[in-house]
């Protein structure tokens, strides 16, 4: 029998990137997906090809997520994006909706879904977060201090969780290959005033043991371990995936 038959997953950013690599092994692992995306095709096929469905939302849009209570056991908060900019010209706008989408839509998805949890007696939250969300790095003050928010809310959710069947944990992946890192070559290669072509092997992965970027499947693999039942003594962890950056 397949370790999540029965159960109801929600991914944030599920469209494609590492959130469509996890709709697709969750739902190989038998849950029924949710894919939430404000992009409407894509998640529509995104979720035709993992059996699921699609949730079309705008995150930032606290309003609704206020209202709203879902019947899911496993939420995947992959919902993010990148802004590469020194803080005096970093737009204050970009930073608030940084934190609106990777702090304020995780903690109001989380006040949606723990009565269910609750009821049930099992509920997984796995959080996305990076490696900056451990580390900090320059150009980054929106997306660095956004994840290490995600970081604290996750553990809070942890101890909140505990006891009742619900565990929260973060994934810190280090650079996967995503549209989200591709498109920072280009940003990164104006701040650091190098060309693109140096940017992957000299900046992007200078700290690297292993000089590849991280393929999605190899987060969705540990994402999927996180949401079985299996994992009811791991909470409050964060798993660092990252070749080696961080040694």
């Amino acid at each position: 029998m397949k370790k999540l038959a029965g159960l109801r997953a929600l991914v944030t950013g599920g469209a494609r990137g590492i959130g469509s690599a996890c709709a697709e092994e969750l739902s190989r692992q038998g849950a029924h997906v949710i894919v939430a995306d404000r992009e409407r095709l894509l998640a529509q096929a995104t979720a035709k090809a993992v059996g699921g469905e699609t949730w079309e939302v705008d995150l930032t849009d606290s309003e609704l997520l206020k209202t709203i209570s879902l019947d899911v056991d496993i939420v995947v908060n992959n919902a993010g994006f990148q802004n590469v900019n020194p803080i005096e010209s970093f737009e204050p706008e970009v930073f608030k909706t940084m934190w609106s989408l990777m702090v304020e839509a995780p903690f109001l998805l989380a006040r949606a879904v723990l009565p269910h949890m609750y009821d049930r007696g099992f509920g997984r939250f796995i959080n996305i977060s990076s490696i900056h969300g451990l580390k900090a790095s320059p150009y980054k003050s929106g997306y660095v201090s956004a994840k290490h928010g995600l970081e604290g809310l996750s553990k809070v959710l942890a101890l909140e969780g505990a006891g009742r069947g619900v565990t929260s944990n973060c994934v810190n992946p280090g650079y996967v290959r995503t549209p989200l890192v591709e498109a920072q070559i280009a940003n990164q290669a104006q701040a650091h005033h190098r060309p693109e072509s140096e940017v992957l092997g000299e900046v992007l992965l200078a700290k690297n043991a292993i000089k590849r970027l991280i393929e999605p499947a190899e987060v969705a693999s540990l994402v999927s371990w996180l949401a079985c039942p299996e994992s009811a003594m791991v909470t409050g962890a964060s798993y660092v995936i990252d070749g080696g950056w961080t040694v």
